[in-house]
């Protein structure tokens, strides 16, 4: 298979005249190849504007570091607090080739969730490739992710999405870029899927990239699982559920590197290597299942006998198929109805035995304190219990209409949802979203370096500046020697207070 997926990036004023030495050296022999390709398969080498039906362009989401484009798609009757799926095209593709062939439109209309579709250019690459192999575009507020970042935020204003109901994908380039991004910002995706990718810090370099892609370093798990830790925020314990598509025949990202992925995100959930289970899905795919301590599945491996690289998709008017077949859209299996099961978008609480049971109806929030949400609904026919969701994951059952959370943090808001649970121990229809508020919250005061709110996590660093998070005011130069003091009002919302700072 010739190789489509050039991983560099073009000369720039963030790269060392060595760095340009070499980009340029591999442009000229990759840009042959992708040009070979494009005749063959009937594709440019550069990426179409977004221009299809239904899919729109968003404009002012934010200071958008990378330079990427934002384009939706959200189905006319979008419920409140639904969930939000970004994705990520792979490289001489658009966000109109995505949209059209991946087969998540379809997804978003039966299960009701928006949709973002990230668009990068010839600008950023020569190949119009995700550039997960630069740091400065990979790591957690800057470049790239940071747009990204900024496009989920967006999003969430826009529709009204669900903040704990929040998922990543992308193909190969876009996939490299999902991991990363889980890695970065593990308290913003509750779910990821990387299709034909490769690990989070696989690469920091043009070469490495290409050592990532043929070869990948045999890491032990926890090897890997420390590149995840060391670019989370200092404390990370809540970790992405994470799905792992890979064709075995795969010439352009080898194999292997799903074996990789599965012993970095074990490991992140603290998990071994040994699946819980393995299942056939047809089209030569086989499931392997690493289920969490509490038997739910964290990690999901899927790996398709003869399938070269690109998204698998299964076109067709089935409730199991979707998608479009061409260049790097393989007719196999519907990975996107597959991944949008496990994260469940699709009522059946993420992986658990979907019932018959319809969802329970006048979910409300009884009342809060500080620590606790009080929720009650109206009883289901049937039901032998319920299971209650905070954010997506389920945190406690019940045997009547009603539920009370504990251990809760102060001044934060948390979404909530119920199903019914059978006789059987089958969970039925998940219900609407309601949002619990917990009260009070006391401003907390920090006086530092710019350099260590950066590394605290209370600001972010772009382009050599530092900006506050939440508020996003400018702080200056990120180094040692500036200093301000930081008030926090909210969570993860810092502001400005070098007049004055009352705890």
């Amino acid at each position: 298979m010739t190789e489509p997926h050039s991983p560099f990036r073009p000369t720039g004023s963030r790269h060392s005249a060595t760095g340009r030495r070499i980009t340029r050296g591999l442009r000229r022999w990759a840009t042959a190849a992708v040009g070979t390709l494009a005749l063959t398969a009937g594709l440019l080498a550069a990426a179409p504007q977004a221009s299809a039906a239904g899919l729109t362009q968003v404009t002012g989401f934010g200071s958008n570091p990378g330079n990427l484009s934002m384009y939706t798609y959200a189905p006319d009757t979008l419920p409140s607090d639904a969930p939000l799926v970004i994705a990520l095209h792979g490289c001489t593709q658009s966000a109109t080739d995505y949209y059209s062939n991946s087969g998540w439109p379809k997804f978003a209309d039966s299960y009701g969730f928006a949709l973002v579709f990230p668009q990068t250019s010839s600008a950023n690459n020569a190949n119009s490739c995700f550039n997960w192999f630069q740091t400065g575009d990979s790591a957690r507020g800057q470049g790239e992710a940071l747009s990204i970042k900024q496009m989920v935020d967006k999003a969430v204003a826009q529709y009204g999405s669900d903040t704990r109901r929040v998922y990543i994908t992308g193909l190969s380039a876009g996939a490299g870029m999902t991991a990363n991004m889980l890695a970065a910002y593990p308290d913003v995706f509750a779910g990821g899927s990387i299709d034909s990718g490769l690990p989070a810090g696989c690469a920091t370099s043009v070469s490495a990239a290409y050592t990532c892609m043929y070869s990948p370093a045999d890491k032990t798990p926890a090897q890997w699982g420390d590149l995840v830790r060391s670019a989370a925020p200092a404390g990370t314990t809540s970790w992405p559920r994470v799905a792992i598509w890979q064709g075995t025949a795969d010439t352009t990202v080898a194999p292997a590197n799903a074996t990789e992925l599965r012993d970095q995100w074990t490991n992140v959930w603290g998990i071994g290597q040994t699946p819980s289970r393995t299942e056939s899905l047809g089209a030569g795919t086989t499931l392997s299942v690493y289920d969490d301590t509490a038997g739910k599945p964290a990690v999901e491996v899927y790996s398709i006998a003869g399938m070269q690289h690109g998204l698998a998709v299964d076109p067709g008017s089935g409730a199991e198929q979707c998608g479009t077949a061409g260049t790097y859209y393989l007719d196999t299996i519907c990975s996107s109805y597959h991944t949008a099961r496990f994260w469940g978008l699709d009522g059946g609480g993420g992986g658990e035995t979907p019932g018959t049971l319809p969802a329970p109806t006048g979910l409300t929030v009884s009342g809060t304190t500080d620590t606790t949400a009080s929720l009650k609904w109206n009883a289901v026919d049937g039901a032998a219990s319920y299971t209650v969701y905070r954010g997506g994951s389920k945190v406690g059952t019940a045997t009547s209409g009603s539920y009370t959370d504990t251990g809760l943090n102060t001044g934060t808001a948390y979404a909530y949802t119920v199903a019914a649970v059978d006789t059987a121990g089958a969970t039925g229809a998940v219900s609407a979203s309601v949002t619990a508020t917990t009260t009070g919250f006391t401003p907390t005061c920090y006086t530092a370096s710019n350099y260590q709110h950066t590394v605290a996590g209370r600001a972010y660093q772009s382009g050599g500046n530092t900006y506050a998070n939440g508020s996003d005011q400018a702080m200056g130069l990120w180094n040692t020697f500036t200093t301000h003091t930081l008030k926090q009002t909210a969570p993860d919302y810092y502001v400005l207070a070098d007049s004055g700072c009352s705890a």
